[in-house]
């Protein structure tokens, strides 16, 4: 059975730091090109960024030089750290899992990430 369930998430003032995990079962996850997206109320899901198997990463212009996500292939955990956050980066964040080859896609629950004054 796959899991990915995140954690980390939660309320933090503009300017302060947030450091999600997702911990991952039940896949080969050194092969999974990984992800995070977030979805703001009333928005559709868009991409925060993601990890390849073989450690590239891409963000979006909007988190560029803000957040950052590595990967532990050993403990099959993916992390997005997420610095200088701001009211906009308010959303539910969700951590996907990607194997392009056999046409895997996997979703976690998401976790609420606030930022206000």
């Amino acid at each position: 059975q796959v899991q990915l369930v995140e954690s980390g998430g939660g309320s933090v003032q503009p300017g302060g730091s947030l450091r999600l995990s997702c911990a991952t079962s039940g896949i080969a996850f050194s092969v999974y090109d990984m992800g995070w997206y977030r979805q703001a109320p009333g928005k559709q899901r868009e991409l925060v960024g993601t990890i390849t198997s073989g450690g590239t990463t891409n963000y979006a212009d909007s988190v560029k030089g803000r957040f950052s996500i590595s990967r532990d292939n050993a403990r099959m955990t993916v992390i997005l750290q997420m610095n200088s956050l701001k009211p906009e980066d308010t959303a539910v964040y969700y951590c996907n899992a990607k194997f392009t080859r056999l046409y895997h896609d996997y979703w976690g629950q998401g976790t609420q990430v606030t930022v206000s004054s």
